[in-house]
């Protein structure tokens, strides 16, 4: 009889079931991982209750694990071997293309589920296509020969090991995209995974004031930002934003504005524009805003600010994400908050989005639990 791995599938728009897929066999080129760590952010929750596709898909795609079976050529082209806790990224590179040469797969065609539906990429790819273990909320993961994977560093849980996806957008987004540096000034709109991640990267870069807004309902997060290393926070909802920042910079605004509202509409942007410097500011923003009526193109252009959108990382800000993971200069357990068997997979998500367990901020899919 043929072994069966468990994995909880996402059906339908905010509907999940378990389900049991053959075990694949692993070819020399391959591997098979035995999944430890499924992290759980905004995306999840966007994606389970609005699928890109009715196609019953497994979830997750910030995985941690270990190398449960590796074919003599994956152990041979990549380096790791039975045993490794890894980290492997949601995009699977075609490898062959400029971006790929360049260490910027996430904008590898091969990965890009927008556009083009032969793509794969970890928690989005059908569970129909075989060998159907293309996500993290499953007890193992397939690994081609061209998966991303990163080696864990020896001390690193891999509870914190989930962490690695935000903190590398931190990276990626406030130190290559936005220049955050030496005695910079930021604000980070939202205290949720994503700002609380562009927090700790600001601070380990040297920004000598992060302000980072919420509303009432953060305010456990908002205390969280604190002891990460926010110099102030603001309640949007208690006092008035923008005159709070230029109180607190004494009417000089910031060097750079982060949106980490995940899609909260045009008054992060709003708000990020008016706060920036009067000259020559940064403002990156994600990419979840349709239309934006009456978009103030005057004032970014008089005021010289360059608008950057935060679209996932490289491999570089992987590597320095674990690393600032494995230094221990911060706290980091105060994010990875929650933990959830995989029966509890849609729970998980609906908590993380607000809904459910109170007070998630990072959750952790157990898939063995």
């Amino acid at each position: 009889m043929t072994e069966q791995v468990v994995a909880a599938v996402r059906t339908g728009p905010s509907q999940m079931e378990i389900r049991e897929y053959p075990m694949p066999d692993i070819p020399e080129d391959a591997a098979l991982l035995k999944m430890e760590v499924a992290g759980i952010c905004g995306t999840d929750v966007k994606l389970f209750k609005t699928p890109p596709s009715n196609a019953p898909t497994i979830m997750g795609h910030e995985n941690i694990g270990y190398i449960a079976k590796a074919g003599r050529e994956f152990t041979r082209r990549k380096g790791f071997k039975e045993g490794d806790l890894v980290f492997v990224e949601h995009y699977v590179m075609c490898g062959k293309c400029k971006w790929c040469h360049q260490g910027q797969y996430r904008h590898c065609e091969n990965t890009d589920w927008r556009n083009n539906p032969d793509g794969i990429r970890y928690g989005y790819t059908s569970a129909e296509r075989a060998p159907h273990l293309w996500g993290g909320f499953a007890q193992y993961v397939y690994l081609p020969w061209n998966a991303v994977v990163h080696r864990v560093p020896a001390g690193v849980t891999p509870e914190l090991a989930g962490l690695v996806t935000p903190m590398a957008n931190g990276v990626e987004w406030s130190l290559f995209d936005s220049n955050v540096g030496y005695n910079s000034t930021v604000l980070i709109q939202g205290p949720g995974q994503q700002g609380l991640s562009q927090t700790v990267i600001c601070k380990q870069a040297g920004a000598s004031l992060i302000i980072v807004t919420g509303t009432t309902k953060d305010a456990a997060r908002l205390e969280v930002a604190k002891s990460l290393g926010a110099d102030y926070v603001i309640d949007v909802q208690k006092e008035d934003p923008l005159a709070r920042i230029m109180e607190i910079t004494g009417g000089k605004g910031v060097d750079v504005s982060l949106d980490c509202t995940a899609g909260a509409g045009t008054i992060p942007i709003l708000l990020g524009i008016e706060a920036l410097v009067r000259k020559a500011g940064t403002i990156l923003v994600q990419g979840e805003l349709k239309e934006f009526p009456n978009f103030p193109l005057e004032k970014m252009t008089v005021k010289a600010i360059t608008l950057k959108s935060a679209r996932g990382h490289s491999y570089q800000a992987c590597e320095l994400a674990l690393e600032q993971i494995a230094s221990k200069r911060f706290d980091l357990e105060k994010i990875t908050t929650h933990r959830f068997g995989l029966k509890d997979a849609a729970l998980a998500i609906q908590s993380v989005g607000g809904q459910g367990v109170p007070d998630v901020i990072h959750a952790s899919l157990l898939p063995w639990e």
